[in-house]
């Protein structure tokens, strides 16, 4: 499939541009046109349901066969339609792959028909050249057998803000999950009360003032020796609740509350399966409701004893004062870290048959790299098979390929 932005792609242009509304894409100043791929017959098929080649007397069937076996080109040889000796027949089939080199398969006997040397391996995309003898004369063909591929100028992939980067190692960082609620150390609201009851000459705080230790709050005048006293602050905090006034006794009462709201602790569940891979000192990033960004942090408490639901709860201290107490978190301990020598981010992975893919560029041609996969952590999951190092390949918006191949029909030609 060719994308452009001509003028006679109108009707496309429309269909692509509904597709991405529906999709979320805002891309003000573009319009992608695309423009699907002539219509080409279906080629002639033969009794394997290969592709037939023919040039005069001579045709042969070509097949990619993988019933039982990974796939590999078999191929049967006719002379004025009647089966010919394999071994007559002298053949060569390379495979020009978009980015990634050309395989160069030979054939040997292999009872009627001749075997291709080596696995032909995902995707089945390629430009197919065909060399075969018989009888001391040459026959060449050459087609293409793209799958999973399309085309789009770099003017509107920039404009669908299209973003690629290169396949490479990166560090994983398994996690799972865990969740809870914020909750204040203990210590975290003070009681001040007189040390001496008297009267209370002076309030110098007003409810929900900020203080700092060691600021006065009360002048007291003792009630056995007449003389003033103050009170002081013995942490900072701000007053969170205030019970006397100016010209009342003491009487050992609390006369206010001073907290702390400087740190918080998370206090998260963990279940079972899960005991065995959290300890003291694992990191953790959490997500407070109604906070914007991450807060990082690592467990510092085990609580002994596990909650009627099996869980165990864990701590982890947050210095941070503009939490709220009783505020939903969610978590991610991190579990493992690994560095690995090639991964991809999760963003760019889609479906594409039966397989998990990223889409590769090479040039303004983008295409589906089939992957086998390994561990995953945060933004990105190993890659095992399937891609090489430095393939350059699609992160952000890889669902607008994945719709305009599907809209194209690329096909699996065996």
């Amino acid at each position: 499939m060719r994308v452009s932005m001509k003028n006679k792609n109108i009707l496309s242009s429309l269909s692509l541009a509904i597709l991405i509304s529906l999709a979320g894409v805002t891309s003000p100043n573009a319009v992608a046109a695309s423009t699907p791929a002539a219509e080409q017959a279906e080629p002639e098929k033969g009794p394997h349901r290969g592709r037939m080649l023919r040039e005069g007397n001579f045709a042969i069937e070509l097949s990619i066969f993988e019933t039982g076996v990974p796939p590999e080109f078999r191929v049967w040889a006719t002379n004025n339609g009647q089966a010919i000796d394999p071994n007559k027949v002298n053949l060569n089939v390379k495979l020009i792959r978009l980015g990634d080199g050309t395989d160069d398969i030979n054939f040997n006997a292999q009872g009627d028909f001749l075997r291709g040397d080596m696995v032909i391996y995902e995707p089945h995309s390629f430009v197919v050249a065909i060399e075969a003898s018989y009888q001391g004369k040459q026959y060449n063909w050459q087609y293409d057998n793209f799958e999973g591929r399309t085309t789009i100028e770099k003017a509107v992939a920039n404009a669908m803000e299209i973003k690629t980067e290169i396949a490479g190692p990166a560090t994983i960082h398994q996690t799972i999950p865990a969740y809870g609620k914020l909750s204040l150390p203990v210590g975290a609201h003070r009681s001040i009360s007189a040390r001496f009851d008297g009267e209370i000459t002076k309030l110098h705080v007003s409810f929900g003032d900020t203080v700092k230790k060691g600021q006065t709050l009360f002048t007291v005048e003792s009630n056995e020796s007449l003389k003033p006293y103050t009170i002081k602050a013995p942490t900072n905090g701000f007053v969170s609740e205030l019970f006397a006034n100016a010209g009342e006794q003491t009487n050992g009462r609390t006369l206010l509350t001073i907290s702390d709201l400087s740190r918080h602790i998370a206090k998260l569940a963990v279940y079972p399966s899960d005991y065995s891979k959290v300890n003291l000192g694992t990191p953790v990033t959490l997500n407070v409701e109604g906070n914007t960004g991450s807060i990082t942090g690592k467990i510092s408490f085990i609580e002994p004893v596990v909650r009627d639901d099996q869980a165990k709860i864990v701590w982890v201290e947050l210095a941070d004062g503009n939490l709220a107490e009783g505020s939903f978190v969610k978590a991610e301990i991190e579990v493992a870290t690994t560095d690995v020598p090639l991964a991809v981010k999760r963003i760019g992975l889609q479906g594409f048959r039966d397989f998990t893919v990223v889409y590769s560029k090479v040039g303004e041609q983008y295409e589906v790299r089939m992957l086998e996969l390994g561990r995953a952590g945060g933004e990105w999951i190993e890659v095992l098979g399937g891609l090489k190092a430095g393939t350059e390949y699609v992160t952000d918006n890889s669902y607008i390929l994945k719709a305009d191949i599907e809209k194209s029909g690329a096909s699996h030609d065996h």
